[in-house]
């Protein structure tokens, strides 16, 4: 008794939708969904002075596994950016500790659901 496999039909449609996909300027989509996590950062930091949620950037990098969207935050204190002490916790001079506060995950969740709706129907637009 052997295993017995087969298939009927082919990868045009597949072949069809991947040729569609490498044809498309996705930078528009990239940097709209880049502005939009700067904003949407900005607004979910934590705001004592304000200069952290005043500080979001992104840049989008492209190579040849495809593209990326990076946010930093630029607000360096004694060389620890403050985003990251705001979001994980930190230790005080005094001894004590600051707890983190998750921000930035709930903040770029929507971004994320958005830009894959967005990609999906670039890449299946006729």
């Amino acid at each position: 008794m052997g295993i017995f496999v087969s298939q009927k039909g082919g990868f045009a449609k597949t072949e069809k939708l991947l040729k569609r996909a490498m044809g498309k300027d996705y930078m528009p989509v990239l940097d709209k969904y880049g502005r939009m996590g700067v904003d949407a950062l900005a607004a979910a930091t934590p705001k004592d002075t304000g200069l952290t949620s005043q500080s979001w950037t992104y840049r989008i990098e492209e190579d040849r596994q495809g593209c990326s969207i990076i946010w930093d935050n630029t607000n360096v204190v004694n060389g620890e950016k403050i985003a990251i002490l705001l979001q994980y916790g930190h230790g005080t001079k005094q001894g004590g500790y600051v707890r983190g506060r998750n921000y930035i995950n709930p903040a770029l969740r929507p971004i994320f659901d958005g830009l894959a709706e967005s990609a999906w129907r670039e890449v299946t637009r006729s």
